[in-house]
């Protein structure tokens, strides 16, 4: 079995971020600002300047995501933070439906996951949802929310599970708050 381990995506791991959501689906031109903009803004932006805009949130103090490598090679990606950090996740009408107030900055969303395809199946999102969970409580979380896929209520593309499954979070000892759409429930994992 193949050795995982988990980084914080920071500045001087830009190219190892870079190579992590390149090799999945739409890693490549969302560069993880789905969440960092808004929509309008999203669109105008090109993929250059998302770039841009990922290589200046690693520079931030904490980090708001985290690198997987398998046996060294950078494989997967994650992005954790406090959701009033995700500006775009306060003007998303399901989100609006969480139990946990939008501006409470103890609450930390895990918004993405990007794994390579060619090193799918080895336990990559698994551990990067534990180190996020880790993460987030080590750096003040209160708790974590997600927005992920149930895939038992509607079959998904492989692109369509950048959110996560609800299986997942369910195994990593998170409970369903609200349920805002057939497939897209909240989840959520109080933290000590």
């Amino acid at each position: 079995m193949p050795e995982v381990t988990v980084s914080p995506a920071t500045a001087d791991r830009f190219d190892d971020a870079a190579h992590a959501l390149t090799g999945g689906d739409d890693g490549a031109s969302c560069w993880c600002q789905w969440w960092m903009l808004a929509p309008k803004d999203y669109s105008a932006a090109s993929t250059d300047d998302k770039r841009e805009r990922l290589r200046d949130d690693l520079a931030a103090p904490v980090p708001s995501a985290l690198i997987a490598y398998v046996d060294g090679e950078p494989a997967g990606w994650v992005k954790v933070a406090p959701r009033t950090d995700q500006p775009r996740l306060a003007r998303t009408r399901s989100i609006q439906q969480s139990p946990e107030p939008i501006d409470d900055p103890s609450v930390w969303a895990i918004t993405c996951f990007v794994v390579r395809r060619e090193h799918r199946g080895v336990g990559v999102a698994r551990t990067l949802l534990d180190a996020a969970v880790a993460h987030a409580g080590s750096n003040g979380a209160r708790l974590v929310e997600a927005y992920p896929v149930d895939t038992d209520a509607k079959k998904s593309s492989t692109n369509e599970l950048f959110h996560g499954t609800l299986s997942s979070f369910l195994a990593a000892g998170f409970t369903e708050t609200a349920r805002p759409g057939a497939a897209r429930p909240i989840v959520a994992k109080e933290l000590a």
